[in-house]
């Protein structure tokens, strides 16, 4: 047995020499196959592919890097310049080399010791940078930038550090003195919200949606570069694309080892076309001085008491009836668009957050007043009785006994809506109701009757004659942040029932619209039915004045009412206010004053639209004064002003009175 043992253990020390040997083989066997296939590789490298790779060297290719044209300018209707371009020289800066390296980091020290130098010396006293400024602007860890993409190190260079520049161009590798643009806007602050205002790209291209898509664009010619400014509101948002124009192109001879090698060849910009507002210079002063005299006035004390304590803000819109130009928007109060381009601090930004905004088209707040989107108010009257009569509740020449007030609900639960200053009128015809602006008639003759002739749905077929005179869709003004209103009479719970919401809707206390709205609304009453869109600019023209395109006058929709239905509503648009009374035009026009609570006051809102003259319609005019008190007082006056200035500039019957008056002296 022992023996068997020692025997069977020397087999397998055999067994396990031969396995060693045969793996052996096998490594030595593999490691002269891949030696082998190296030096053949090599060989190839150097015999047969070595002139190729020796012509890759030496290749030089294009980096290709837009530059960003000349924005174009926006004017208002008289050819004033509102928003333009001026011209100025800054400093770029285009990396040869990668700066975090620390290998590099001398040269990137001394370049950067080299430029505060110059800019301390030869710069203005009051913009000195600091070198970590300069370096921030380097962007050396391309967090706003391509590779080779220039960066502008300081912008607005004085002539003396210019010259130097330009002077010492060989000492600065990779440093350019470039031409750009920035944006001006008119010291009078003309329609400031509805312009607009710039802002850098990066800092819009992952929050817009028009710059998230344009952020896609590789295009050399048409892609946006981080550092330069685009619209973020108003007109220069809208129309970015027609002011922008087209990216010049600058190529740079780039090696295979990725540095700059030979002279860069330039494609000039293309300089961006050029609006033309339909705003007008001299009525848009006339009614932002109009709004901020009134508001003065409604602070100003009679027998102790001021008139409207609490109002603090006015918007009015006028728009020409026949074309739907508007040549006035006054958001106020407003303030100067010039501080985007100084980069403004937060706390700047946080001062005119609710100005910035343009209040005649959007909901904005100021402190703890009431917003710029109030109830209607009696404004609604003359559709109210529209509605009566296309929906045939009543004939134009029904007649209404009011007693002062109207009720509505279950029997012995009544809810009662009385007259302003419970007034008893009478007997009142359709345009009588609208003439003395009876809450009880419409209660009565509109509200409660479209409600037992639709019962719930009544809500929504009132809904839809308001979208039908743009009150509850957007104008189509293409303004960016437009609201389109609040219909609140579709909300039945809040309301309590529909014949609630009804009956409130039917003497405006259940909708809330912008300015631009109801004088949309106004100009389609004046159009007996024809929406025009708001229309903002007249033109576009290229830089060297060539018409691109001409805006034309647009129709959204028109409503189809009889003859009869607009001459009932438009003779009884004729509310008493003070400042029309013996005016030289007959003025259609409807006050309205809505209330609502504010932080558990209850507050009147001023409200007033109108058109003029009323047979042969040329202006419409809407204004709003939150917390301002009874329209005739507070808003109607703005009014008055705007259509002052229309005829003194236009002529309210096609002659304008200030080239009368001039072509009469120089007759004489």
């Amino acid at each position: 047995m022992k023996k068997w043992n020692e025997q069977s253990s020397e087999d397998l020390e055999v067994s396990h020499r031969k396995q060693f040997s045969v793996r052996l083989n096998i490594f030595f066997f593999s490691v002269f196959v891949i030696f082998s296939v190296l030096i053949v590789r090599l060989a190839i490298l150097q015999f047969v592919e070595g002139p190729t790779l020796k012509e890759k060297e030496a290749y030089v290719a294009n980096d290709i890097t837009p530059i960003v044209p000349t924005r174009g300018n926006i004017y208002d209707a008289t050819g004033t310049k509102v928003a333009y371009s001026l011209s100025m020289q800054s400093l770029y800066f285009t990396l040869s080399k990668d700066y975090r390296l620390d290998k590099n980091k001398p040269e990137l020290y001394q370049i950067i010791g080299d430029l505060k130098r110059v800019f301390n010396k030869y710069g203005d006293s009051d913009r000195k940078m600091t070198a970590a400024e300069i370096e921030k602007e380097m962007d050396i860890k391309y967090i706003k930038n391509y590779g080779f993409t220039p960066r502008r190190i300081k912008k607005d260079l004085s002539n003396s550090e210019i010259a130097y520049f330009l002077e010492h161009k060989d000492q600065f590798q990779g440093i350019e003195v470039r031409e750009e643009s920035v944006r001006e806007y008119s010291k009078d602050q003309l329609a400031v919200q509805t312009v607009g205002y710039l802002k850098a790209f990066y800092g819009v291209k992952t929050s817009m949606n028009k710059y998230i898509n344009r952020a896609r664009l590789s295009d050399e010619e048409s892609r946006y570069i981080d550092t330069e400014l685009v619209g973020v509101d108003g007109l220069e948002y809208t129309y970015q694309d027609e002011l922008r124009g087209k990216n010049g192109v600058k190529k740079t001879p780039i090696n295979a080892l990725n540095r700059v090698n030979g002279r860069a060849t330039l494609t000039p910009p293309v300089k961006g076309n050029n609006l033309w507002m339909t705003i007008d210079k001299n009525l848009q002063l006339v009614a932002q001085q109009a709004i901020t005299d009134q508001l003065s006035y409604l602070h100003s004390y009679s027998s102790g008491n001021a008139y409207a304590p609490n109002a603090q803000t006015g918007y009015a819109v006028a728009m020409e009836v026949e074309t739907g130009n508007v040549v006035a928007i006054a958001s106020m109060p407003d303030y100067d668009s010039n501080i985007w381009g100084n980069a403004p601090s937060q706390d700047q930004i946080n001062e005119i957050l609710s100005r910035s905004a343009n209040g005649t088209i959007r909901e904005v707040y100021r402190g703890k007043g009431a917003s710029s989107m109030v109830l209607m108010g009696s404004v609604i009257k003359p559709l109210s009785v529209l509605i009566g009569m296309e929906e045939g509740l009543f004939t134009p020449y029904a007649g209404y006994s009011d007693r002062g007030y109207a009720e509505f609900g279950k029997a012995g639960h009544e809810t009662r809506v009385r007259n302003a200053l419970g007034e008893v009128l009478g007997y009142l015809t359709p345009t009588e109701g609208i003439r003395k602006s009876s809450n009880a008639f419409m209660v009565d003759m509109v509200g409660k009757r479209l409600y037992n002739k639709y019962g719930a749905e009544s809500v929504n077929v009132w809904d839809k004659y308001m979208k039908e005179f743009g009150l509850g869709v957007t104008t189509g003004s293409g303004l960016p942040y437009e609201n389109e209103g609040r219909g609140e009479y579709l909300n039945l719970e809040a309301a309590g029932s529909a014949q609630a919401a009804m009956a409130y809707a039917s003497f405006g206390q259940q909708g809330r619209y912008t300015t631009l709205q109801l004088a949309q609304y106004a100009t389609t009453l004046a159009n007996r039915g024809k929406r025009l869109k708001p229309q903002f600019v007249s033109k576009i023209t290229d830089a060297q004045g060539n018409l691109v395109k001409k805006i034309e006058p647009e129709v959204l929709n028109t409503v189809n009412f009889p003859d009869e239905y607009w001459n009932t509503v438009i003779q009884g648009m004729r509310s008493k206010v003070p400042v029309f009374e013996n005016y030289r035009y007959d003025v259609a026009r409807k006050t309205g004053t809505s209330q609502q609570s504010i932080y558990g006051k209850l507050v009147d809102n001023g409200v007033f639209i109108s058109f003029a003259p009323r047979n042969n319609p040329k202006l419409a005019i809407a204004v709003m004064i939150p917390e301002g008190g009874f329209g005739s007082r507070s808003a109607a006056p703005v009014a008055k002003k705007i259509f002052d200035a229309y005829d003194q500039y236009y002529g309210l019957d096609g002659v304008p009175k200030g080239k009368a008056v001039t072509e009469e002296t120089t007759t004489e």
